[in-house]
């Protein structure tokens, strides 16, 4: 049998933790942030959790997650 393949849009966006969830980063941080407040800009650092009814899809699209 052949091996699956990834979607490759999706390998760039998300990743896997250590117990399996899906992780994935936040948005609206890359242009146009001079007109956000700070607090808005700190809230939108980091990864945020993939929601359940999402995280199913995500993991048809990464058989190797």
């Amino acid at each position: 049998m052949p091996k699956m393949k990834t979607r490759k849009a999706a390998a760039k966006r998300f990743r896997s933790t250590g117990t399996g969830k899906v992780v994935v980063r936040k948005s609206k941080m890359k242009h146009l942030l001079e007109h956000e407040s700070s607090n808005t800009k700190r809230n939108r650092k980091g990864v945020s959790l993939v929601s359940k009814a999402d995280e199913k899809n995500v993991k048809k699209m990464l058989p190797y997650l």
